[in-house]
C-alpha cells in the first residue's frame, strides 16, 4: 500500500527511555527491504544515525533540522540540500542570549556547539547520545564572521520567560525564522523556508522517485503538521498535540506505547 514511511523521533519513535523498543526494531527490520524508511527530524545527523544503525537502514537517507539538512547515504554521505539561518540573525542571537544568560546551542552540519557544560548541555547529550564541543556563542560568531556563516538549527533553552522575552523580540523583528517551541524552557529556531514537508518531497523526487501519496508518515508536534497533511496517510500518535490530531487521517497509540510500531503491523505485518 506504501512504499515510503516517513517518521519524526523524539515524542513519536522512541520508548519512555529514549530508545527503540524491540517492537519498533522487529516491525521495522522487517520491511526495510520492501519500503524506504525514513527519519525526519531536528536533529543533528550524528543523534540520527545511531537509531539508523540499530534498525538496520543505514543507508537511507536522513531529514535532520526539521528539513534544512536533507543527506543522501546510498553509495557515500551526499548533502542534497542545506538550508541555513542567515549570520545576521545567528550573531543577534548569540550576543542577546549572552546578555540575558539564556542556554544557546548552535549547529551547523554535523557539529553542535554548546556555550556551557551545564544541566541544559547534559540533558541534550543524554537524550540524543552525541557530544557538544563547548564554545561559547560570541566566540563562535567570531569564528563564523569572515565567511559570514549560518547555523541549521539554533536551540535555546532556559527559563521560560527568557524564552518567552526572546520570541517577542524576534516576532518584532519580522525575522525569517520557524520558532518551534516543544516545551516552555525549549525554543527550536529554523529557516523560515524550510519544513519536514518540503523536504520530504524534495527527497522523494530527486532521490527515490515516490509520489508524497505513496508515503505514510507519523508525528507528534506542530512542526510535523505540514508533513502529514502532505503525504497519503498522515497519523498522529496519541500523544501529539491537538492540532496534530485534528489534521491527522489516523491517530494511533501514544509514541511511549509502541504507536508507530501498532500501525506498521496493521499495514505491513
Amino acid at each position: 500500500m506504501f512504499k515510503a514511511i516517513c517518521t519524526d523521533i523524539d515524542g513519536t519513535l522512541l520508548n519512555p527511555e529514549r530508545n527503540l523498543s524491540k517492537r519498533t526494531i522487529d516491525i521495522i527490520k522487517s520491511i526495510k527491504d520492501d519500503v524506504s524508511v525514513i527519519l525526519a527530524s531536528s536533529r543533528m545527523p550524528a543523534a540520527m544515525r545511531h537509531l539508523q544503525e540499530t534498525l538496520d537502514i543505514a543507508d537511507q537517507p536522513l531529514i535532520c533540522y526539521n528539513g534544512g539538512y536533507i543527506i543522501s547515504q546510498r553509495g557515500g554521505v551526499r548533502v542534497l540540500d542545506s538550508v541555513k539561518i542567515p549570520f545576521s540573525l545567528c550573531e543577534f542571537i548569540a550576543k542577546w542570549s549572552h546578555n540575558k544568560n539564556l542556554h544557546a546551542g548552535f549547529y551547523l552540519d554535523d557539529d553542535w556547539f554548546a556555550p556551557y557544560d551545564d544541566q541544559w548541555t547534559k540533558r541534550e547529550i543524554n537524550n540524543t547520545k552525541v557530544q557538544a564541543s563547548i564554545f561559547s556563542g560570541l566566540d563562535l560568531m567570531e569564528s563564523w564572521k569572515s565567511q559570514e556563516n549560518g547555523a541549521h538549527k539554533i536551540m535555546c533553552m532556559g527559563e521560560p520567560k527568557l524564552i518567552d522575552n526572546l520570541v517577542a523580540e524576534l516576532y518584532s523583528m519580522d525575522a525569517p525564522l520557524h520558532l518551534y517551541r516543544s516545551k516552555d524552557t525549549y525554543l527550536e529556531i529554523a529557516p523560515l523556508q524550510i519544513s519536514k514537508a518540503s523536504a520530504l518531497n524534495k527527497l522523494l523526487q530527486n532521490e527515490l522517485k515516490i509520489d508524497m501519496k505513496d508515503v505514510i508518515a507519523f508525528g507528534d508536534n506542530y512542526n510535523d503538521i505540514e508533513m502529514l497533511k502532505a503525504v497519503g496517510c498522515g497519523v498522529a500518535v496519541g500523544n501529539a498535540k491537538d492540532e496534530v490530531k485534528k489534521i491527522a487521517d489516523e491517530i494511533t497509540l501514544p509514541g511511549k506505547e509502541d504507536g508507530v510500531a501498532a500501525t506498521l503491523e496493521k499495514y505491513f505485518g
